[in-house]
């Protein structure tokens, strides 16, 4: 039940995009995400294009038909791993305009502002929210590198778990940014989210298809922002009102 609720507050945020006062605030977020998701991929491809004619040097005349092979599995590890590892450093770049999505979305959805900050008190808190991303990377990295070895010791159940830490994730990145707003603390943060893990592994899953999806990833993130300071506002925040 939680996970498909999970699943569905991520889709809530594509109307949420379009919406007459929130457009210009997803439009900063969108444009560092087509701009680093293009780049990107540009180099990424060129790597695997030199990489595919260097091994298929090395191949016999009668071996060369393996590229065809190697192509499309190259291509589902880079859509796998792709989708989390550099939507982790477009968010950390991103952050301070996610966190203003965010809490523009919840006037939105509430009427209440999070805060009376002017854009000087804006400026002064983006070194605190960077610090909160360090947190979330430092917290990040040495699991993924752990699943991501896993993924090609131990495969089928590697993939899985793979795919559930990607989940989790993507849940702690778009989630965190409502929570930082009211200053909730990275610990109660992921308290709240173990406390209802079905939200969690449901709206993370709907992120990573969408984030592996051609296009359509380019806007994955303030999708996302929108759609998981819905579920903060519908399932957290209450917790922490008159604080």
């Amino acid at each position: 039940m939680q996970l498909g609720r999970g699943f569905e507050y991520f889709f809530s945020g594509f109307p949420m995009i379009t919406e007459k006062g929130l457009k210009r605030f997803v439009l900063i977020p969108l444009l560092i995400n087509l701009v680093i998701f293009g780049t990107s991929l540009f180099f990424i491809y060129g790597w695997l294009t030199d990489a595919f004619a260097w091994i298929n040097a090395q191949l016999p005349e009668w071996l060369s038909w393996l590229e065809w092979l190697l192509w499309p599995l190259a291509f589902l590890v880079v859509l796998f791993s792709y989708s989390m590892i550099f939507t982790v450093i477009t968010n950390f770049i991103a952050a301070p305009f996610n966190g203003l999505l965010a809490e523009k979305v919840e006037l939105h959805l509430t009427g209440q502002r999070v805060n009376d900050d002017g854009l000087l008190d804006t400026m002064r808190d983006v070194p605190r929210m960077l610090g909160r991303e360090w947190t979330k990377l430092c917290y990040y990295l040495p699991r993924a590198i752990g699943f991501f070895i896993l993924m090609w010791f131990l495969p089928i159940i590697g993939q899985i778990i793979w795919a559930l830490f990607t989940c989790w994730m993507f849940a702690i990145q778009y989630k965190d940014y409502a929570f930082d707003n009211h200053k909730v603390s990275f610990a109660d943060m992921k308290r709240d989210l173990n406390a209802h893990r079905g939200l969690s592994y449901g709206f993370g899953a709907g992120v990573m298809i969408c984030a592996m999806i051609p296009i359509l990833n380019m806007i994955v993130m303030p999708v996302a922002v929108c759609g998981a300071t819905k579920l903060w506002v519908e399932n957290y925040r209450n917790n922490y009102r008159g604080q």
